[in-house]
């Protein structure tokens, strides 16, 4: 019976597969905060149609459904009512498997990934003790 035989090549494996994974989490992270860049430019421009692209599909329905328009005018009533404000600058990430929190001076935005990349599924969320956060723009 050998023993041994692949111990330094599997411990190589398992060092690379762990640097990997890191890169990994890395890249996730960078590719969360880009869009969330991208969405607070949107916000900050006004470009509601930019907005609108950037949300999760049920989130996007649900706001629709709420506001009984369109993505767009509804949106742009959330921008106009302050309920959606410009955040400011990335203050930290968190990314979970396909689900990520990144939080930002006056905001936190919540994010999923699709087959299309990164998606809002809720913004203007504001913290509450024990409590949930309590968001502005959310899915149902």
């Amino acid at each position: 019976m050998r023993r041994g035989r692949y111990g330094p090549a599997a411990g190589a494996l398992v060092a690379l597969a762990t640097v990997s994974g890191c890169d990994t989490l890395s890249a996730r992270s960078d590719e969360v905060t880009a869009e969330v860049i991208r969405f607070e430019r949107a916000l900050v421009a006004g470009r509601v149609g930019r907005l609108c692209a950037a949300l999760a599909p049920a989130t996007r329905e649900e706001l629709e459904q709420s506001a009984k328009s369109g993505c767009v005018p509804a949106i742009g009533q959330a921008i106009e009512e302050q309920e959606l404000p410009a955040a400011g600058a990335v203050r930290g990430v968190d990314v979970y498997g396909d689900q990520a929190r990144v939080l930002l001076e006056q905001d936190t935005v919540f994010l999923a990934h699709f087959s299309t990349g990164w998606k809002v599924t809720a913004a203007g969320c504001r913290p509450r003790p024990q409590r949930p956060y309590q968001c502005e723009i959310k899915g149902g």
